[in-house]
């Protein structure tokens, strides 16, 4: 058996070093002889090293030293070709998204470790500090949809657009990490976490859970870094009472590690996406969430579930779309107007009532924007989002007897003041 060279931790440092300034000087970082003033080696040692690199691939400076040939070495050609590619094309990226998509994309067949040393060695991607104390990561919840993970991350998402951030609202799944929505939004807001909830569950049902932070959609908070109300809920607290789902609030960044990871995740991988493919507006940008990066993410982080059953419950024969709304207590003046968000709804005379002055009644705003006055069960105006009224044979109204005219009454008395004729007899 040959015996192998081991050398001391100095003359590792010193390889490590020469391998470092060679792949800067590959990737055209610095030039050779600047690489040779680094090493202070001649310029004739920096051709040698060079050769010598060329000729036995990336790890021959360590082996060279041990006389033993890497069986895994990786041709010269095939390191100028990643390094370019990043260079060139994939600028930016964090390495893992770049060794994955140069392999599905690329055919690149070196190793993520090798990759990494690469282009941490060319001065091409940044090296990371080691990781703070240990936590102890809580447990997933066994079933899909038994708890879902909601959050807004503001962010500059379009980096052809550097001056604007974005708010991109994502809901993940707590047992398989599956992102089940994720769009880009101007702001995060009521309506736009609403949308994603009516989304989630017109598509995969209603969860048991939601998991969120203490945002101002989420809930209430009578004094700041305190425990939230459970009584004042806010609109989208109503949502989830109606449908039955726990809110359950976070008190701290590290409580929902799982979405925070989930939003650096996306913050690596997304901007870069959608920078290659070319998406300036947020339409473009969530046409190419849905199209394409959801299913490649979801492929490649996604887990499977402990528990094979699904948490969800289908919501057949449920007014999803009046549930998703916002509730509004006015009051109906004089004139019987009721005023919303400085919109004006004219209610028609009802049927039974001489006016509506007066009467406290919930005003319902749908997600498409319409407007529906209601006092209970009882619709007393359907409108469009600008107040103009909808149409009149909707109205409830139309659900109702309809009322005899005098004449028809009149009638009515009459023919029952009258003696009852008799009925004719059968002919035999």
């Amino acid at each position: 058996m040959e015996e192998r060279v081991w050398y001391s931790k100095v003359a590792l440092e010193r390889a490590m070093q020469v391998q470092d300034v060679i792949l800067k000087a590959l990737a055209g970082t610095i030039s050779w002889f600047k690489a040779a003033d680094i090493l202070g080696v001649s310029v004739r040692s920096m051709r040698r090293y060079r050769a010598r690199f060329e000729e036995s691939g990336y790890h021959s400076l360590y082996d060279r030293r041990r006389q033993i040939p890497s069986p895994r070495r990786v041709a010269v050609d095939e390191v100028k070709r990643i390094l370019a590619l990043y260079r060139e094309r994939y600028s930016g990226w964090n390495v893992r998204h770049f060794h994955q998509t140069a392999v599905r994309e690329h055919e690149v067949k070196a190793s993520y470790s090798f990759v990494k040393q690469a282009l941490q060695g060319a001065g091409l991607a940044r090296k990371y500090k080691a990781r703070g104390r240990h936590r102890r990561r809580r447990e997933r919840k066994a079933c899909f949809g038994e708890m879902l993970h909601i959050d807004g991350s503001k962010h500059v998402w379009l980096a052809l657009v550097p001056d604007e951030k974005q708010s991109l609202i994502s809901i993940v799944d707590d047992a398989t990490s599956r992102v089940l929505y994720s769009q880009l939004w101007a702001e995060e807001s009521t309506r736009s976490v609403m949308v994603a909830l009516r989304e989630v569950v017109g598509t995969y049902g209603i969860p048991t859970s939601i998991y969120s932070d203490r945002a101002s959609w989420a809930f209430e908070t009578t004094t700041a870094g305190m425990k939230v109300s459970k009584t004042c809920l806010t609109q989208v607290g109503l949502v989830l009472k109606r449908l039955g789902v726990e809110h359950i609030p976070s008190y701290s960044p590290q409580a929902r590690g799982r979405s925070e990871r989930m939003n650096g995740t996306l913050q690596g991988r997304l901007v870069n996406e959608l920078k290659l493919a070319g998406a300036q507006t947020i339409e473009a940008a969530n046409k190419y969430l849905r199209d394409r990066y959801l299913s490649i993410h979801n492929e490649t982080f996604s887990v499977a579930a402990r528990d094979a059953d699904t948490a969800f419950v289908a919501a057949n024969g449920v007014d999803l779309d009046d549930i998703f709304c916002r509730e509004i207590v006015r009051h109906v003046g004089k004139d019987n107007v009721v005023t919303c968000d400085h919109v004006a709804l004219q209610l028609l005379k009802q049927p039974g009532r001489r006016t509506c002055a007066g009467m406290t009644v919930t005003v319902k705003q749908r997600l498409d924007g319409r407007w529906f006055v209601q006092r209970g069960p009882e619709v007393l105006g359907r409108f469009e989002a600008d107040g103009r009224p909808m149409d009149v044979a909707g109205r409830v109204e139309s659900r109702r007897r309809p009322r005899l005219s005098t004449t028809t009454l009149g009638r009515r008395h009459a023919t029952a003041g009258a003696p009852q004729r008799p009925q004719a007899q059968a002919k035999t």
